[in-house]
């Protein structure tokens, strides 16, 4: 399991306190240092059905000053993933990958749902 965060997020330190709370291992990659690839996004998309729209942090200071929107729709699917990749703040967080599927930002519910019997 990769956990995508960013240390100054509460959302993804809640995940984290949740994760340790339920002993799940986990590997931590900074978001704003380690973003993903636009390999990996394109993956996410297909492999585990993320509309890309859900990947973006639209409350984030970048998404507002890029304007996003009004002008998302206008991109294509491949500017839209190489945008994410070019600054880890774009992407929403914290992001769970795991082996079968993906949790995009802390839902405790959703978390618990997905990860409880999951222990990898």
């Amino acid at each position: 399991m990769i956990v995508y965060w960013y240390p100054k997020c509460s959302t993804c330190k809640k995940a984290l306190s949740f994760l340790d709370k339920k002993k799940i291992p986990y590997e931590l990659k900074n978001i704003k240092e380690e973003i993903p690839s636009e390999e990996e996004i394109n993956r996410w998309i297909k492999e585990y059905s993320i509309p890309i729209k859900k990947l973006f942090n639209t409350s984030g200071l970048i998404y507002k000053e890029l304007n996003l929107k009004e002008n998302l729709e206008k991109y294509t699917l491949e500017e839209k993933i190489k945008l994410l990749s070019s600054n880890g703040m774009l992407i929403k967080r914290p992001i769970c990958v795991l082996k079968n599927t993906i949790l995009v930002g802390f839902k405790e519910k959703e978390w618990e749902e997905v990860l409880g019997d999951e222990n990898a």
